[in-house]
């Protein structure tokens, strides 16, 4: 969107003048969206114009920036304190009766950290949206905790994010930052950004980067040192924070935000699989949470986490941080390991899409996944060997929700019996759903993730039996062999993409796919003892659904290539790889049943 048709005013403080531009209709709540470094108000263009369509949206270029001007001398005219001042002057400007929703990137959010934590905005902010940019204080205290209280994790989490920081020790060095963006970095940054962060070439960023860059470099200066060494002790927000995570940021670790609850008493976490450039990469996504949450708040809808009776724990490290907003869809989610990987994704924050024939315990998954802390979770009735009707889900999904961040192709049917007695009808049922339900899946949902350009994950649900053969299994073990080469395939050719892709092998899990599995050859009453006889070896087996559910969402975290689950699918991994003879000398024993 352009700004150009935007109304302006100019707001004057401190001996500077703010360049400030309004959307919307000025009798709705106003949004005031401030930008980071080396950014100006353009940044948050394409956000802006989505949000002006029911909110009255604020946009200002911070001082020194876009076509605000600086303040002289440059060296302390960028303190909080008096970006502080600034933020008052224009909110009292735009909105003097009414408080203001906040949305800050990158040092647009620092600062707004300032503005949600300080006593005198008190009155003037009804919530705070934060994205790629932490509080400092929250940032000092963080440090010092690491630095009194070592251990090999937070030690970790201490050099993981020192490397991540390169540019602030960069930026504190006398003119070469200056230097560098008048010259050949501020020549080439347009690129870097297409290349590196995938932000379209629509006219951004503008001709003031050079200049905004080099005045934005004493935002580090004034105030990284000192608030980092004195953090202030009572930086506790007074409102309401959305907090958006970029999770593949790489400036930022999401785990500066582990102890974020003590400092805020009404959080939201969502997750963005993205990288640091959010509002130029995601605005429909970011227009729809801030746009949600300034809802939430105006009708007095807040609650302190991501969905209704959602808790927030240590005990869900990564993976809440990780998955908190994102949008999964779950195939075969009525019960066994697609219903446990369903609610393992919704206790995460994830918004979820359960996906099964079975209409009554889908729907039953759904309303569980919002119990335990889905924002939302729909049931969706789905043959998945039948492509049109994926094709329809996929638009449904689309139009409705967005996107899929996370496809896990989890539908599947057992099928025993030797290969003489398995009849063609029997190999087309188990390929439908077992291969090409997977098919359909990574196509359709695949492409779409493909087209966004964002990244995402395709987890597919094979088994042991992929490469272990057995004669008792030949159908059943041909398409798990296909679904893991499939995978590796996929995952070959979706990595450029920032796609990745897992296979999940598990061994003997007792679930619930034994008693409606169909042995060839039999009668119904042989057929229905073997049933029982199955599932008994399952059940003195006894490895739950929810092992496997978390060894998905952290197949997904670390983006893992091949996951053996239980210790016999690791077993049988590893034979296959260094002792196949073996295997095939186990394949040819008559199972126990």
């Amino acid at each position: 969107m352009d700004l150009r048709s935007a109304r302006e005013r100019w707001v004057r403080t401190g001996g500077i003048e703010l360049c400030v531009a309004e959307l919307g209709d000025p009798s709705q709540p106003t949004i005031v969206l401030v930008h980071g470094y080396p950014d100006s108000k353009e940044v948050w263009s394409e956000v802006a114009g989505r949000l002006a369509e029911r909110w009255h949206v604020v946009l200002y270029d911070v001082r020194g920036h876009g076509r605000s001007t600086a303040p002289e001398p440059l060296r302390g005219g960028f303190t909080l304190e008096k970006l502080t001042d600034d933020f008052l002057a224009v909110v009292n400007a735009v909105s003097p009766d009414r408080p203001v929703h906040v949305v800050g990137h990158d040092w647009g959010s620092v600062q707004s950290w300032e503005f949600a934590t300080v006593e005198r905005t008190k009155g003037r902010i009804a919530s705070f949206t934060s994205m790629s940019g932490p509080s400092l204080d929250h940032f000092g205290h963080w440090i010092k905790g690491r630095v009194s209280h070592p251990s090999p994790r937070r030690v970790g989490q201490l050099l993981g994010q020192a490397a991540k920081s390169w540019y602030v020790y960069a930026l504190h060095t006398p003119d070469l930052p200056e230097m560098a963006w008048r010259g050949v970095l501020g020549r080439q940054w347009p690129g870097i950004l297409r290349r590196m962060e995938k932000v379209p070439a629509d006219g951004y960023p503008t001709t003031s980067l050079p200049q905004d860059a080099a005045h934005g470099a004493w935002l580090y200066r004034d105030n990284i040192r000192s608030r980092l060494r004195r953090p202030r002790p009572d930086a506790h927000a007074h409102v309401p924070v959305q907090l958006i995570t970029p999770t593949g940021d790489a400036f930022l670790s999401p785990s500066l935000h582990d102890e974020l609850d003590m400092w805020v008493p009404r959080l939201v976490r969502r997750t963005l699989p993205a990288k640091h450039w959010v509002p130029r990469t995601r605005p429909d996504q970011l227009s729809a949470w801030i746009s949600e949450f300034v809802d939430r708040g105006e009708t007095g809808g807040q609650d302190g986490h991501a969905g209704a009776g959602a808790s927030w724990t240590a005990a869900d490290g990564a993976r809440a941080a990780r998955f908190g907003g994102q949008l999964v869809l779950v195939t075969g989610a009525a019960a066994g390991i697609g219903r446990a990987t369903a609610l393992a994704f919704a206790k995460a924050g994830a918004r979820l899409v359960a996906v099964d024939r079975n209409a009554e315990a889908v729907a039953r998954t759904a309303e569980t996944a919002r119990l335990i802390g889905a924002p939302t979770a729909w049931g969706e009735v789905v043959d998945v060997g039948d492509e049109q009707a994926m094709e329809k889900l996929a638009e449904k999904v689309a139009a409705e929700l967005g996107v899929v961040d996370v496809l896990v192709n989890n539908a599947g049917v057992g099928l025993s019996g030797s290969f003489l007695d398995t009849t063609s009808e029997d190999w087309r049922n188990v390929l439908d759903v077992n291969l090409w339900g997977v098919i359909h899946g990574c196509r359709i949902f695949g492409r779409q993730m493909a087209d966004r350009g964002q990244g995402g994950h395709i987890v597919n649900v094979a088994s042991a039996a992929a490469y272990q053969p057995s004669r008792a299994l030949p159908a059943y073990s041909t398409s798990k062999a296909a679904v893991l080469m499939l995978s590796e395939c996929l995952r070959a050719e979706l990595a450029d993409r920032s796609i990745g892709v897992s296979a999940i092998c598990p061994g003997l899990i007792n679930t619930g796919i034994t008693g409606t599995a169909h042995f060839a050859g039999t009668d119904e009453a042989e057929e229905e003892r073997l049933r029982k006889r199955t599932a008994r070896l399952y059940s003195l087996r006894n490895y739950p659904a929810e092992k496997v559910a978390g060894a998905i969402l952290d197949a997904v975290v670390h983006n893992r290539a091949v996951v053996p689950v239980t210790p016999e699918a690791h077993g049988a991994r590893l034979l296959s790889r260094i002792s196949p003879r073996v295997l095939r000398a186990v394949a040819r024993l008559k199972p126990p049943l």
